[in-house]
């Protein structure tokens, strides 16, 4: 079992453009997830879907991922708007406001939870979400789980965007799972990076965005005193490959434009490939 991500692809960041630059990345990753030997068997959006939200966005988001061979299946993150998200995909299971839901794989179970709060950054996890999120696993306490969620619950050091770890959010959702030993793991989006951490005992990944990345700088950030340094630079758009193989979930991360291979398993890499196969018990 495959389960691809893309996250934060914020399509109509250009208004009015139907080919601007963040539909070329996102066009570049689906042809690479469609003609990639390791094609997945569901695709998963992540959060961010678009800009603004707005209705002429979702559609072209909606046609853009039309032809993917594969189910494709959208979550919100705090740039999105439910309703017209779900009038674009209205497959899209949605409850009691929210956009959440379980899928239901082979021998795996992934929960998707809604993190929106509208005219926020941050995450959010009210009591109504607590409410069901502690029903799904309740209903299966055996099955392997994973949590999909736009926001990651942590501080991974990007000081401008990150959510505090003292956000009540974020103790509400760990009071939430916390009684939950199936829950083997997070993957998230928010952060335009490919970030993993061990949080609560709790596997974390976030996955690497489609959009521009944010810079990888630590160093802290006075909302006050602007330093001129990056925020947002233009790596290469990027996606997601969750491997379920029965036991583990197995996290892959590529980075998709104009690379140039260096290497190619040719003669000269033969031997190189006997070796770490003999490597291996039999």
């Amino acid at each position: 079992m495959r389960i691809a991500q893309i996250t934060d692809i914020h399509i109509g960041f250009d208004r009015d453009n139907p080919d601007e630059y963040n539909m070329q990345r996102l066009r570049t990753v689906l042809a690479r997830l469609a003609e990639s030997p390791n094609r997945p068997d569901l695709l998963l959006m992540s959060g961010d879907l678009t800009e603004f939200g707005d209705a002429e966005s979702y559609d072209r988001l909606a046609d853009a991922v039309s032809a993917c061979p594969f189910p494709v299946w959208p979550m919100v993150g705090n740039h999105d708007s439910r309703e017209p998200l779900l009038a674009a995909f209205p497959q899209t299971p949605s409850q009691g406001g929210f956009i959440h839901y379980v899928l239901e794989l082979t021998g795996l179970r992934l929960v998707v939870l809604d993190t929106l709060e509208p005219g926020r950054h941050g995450g959010a996890f009210c009591p109504a979400r607590a409410e069901w999120l502690g029903a799904q696993l309740a209903a299966d306490t055996q099955t392997p789980t994973y949590i999909a969620m736009h926001h990651p619950p942590f501080e991974s050091g990007l000081n401008w965007l990150d959510s505090s770890a003292r956000e009540p959010w974020i103790a509400k959702f760990a009071d939430a799972i916390e009684p939950h030993s199936q829950v083997r793991g997070i993957i998230a989006g928010h952060l335009h990076r490919t970030i993993h951490t061990l949080w609560n005992g709790v596997s974390l990944t976030v996955c690497n965005s489609v959009a521009p990345a944010v810079a990888l700088d630590l160093t802290p950030i006075d909302p006050e005193l602007p330093d001129n340094r990056p925020l947002i630079t233009d790596e290469l758009a990027g996606y997601g490959l969750h491997s379920w193989d029965g036991n583990r979930l197995v996290s892959h991360f590529e980075c998709v434009g104009a690379l140039q291979p260096l290497a190619r398993y040719d003669d000269r890499l033969q031997e190189v490939v006997r070796i770490i196969q003999s490597e291996r018990p039999a």
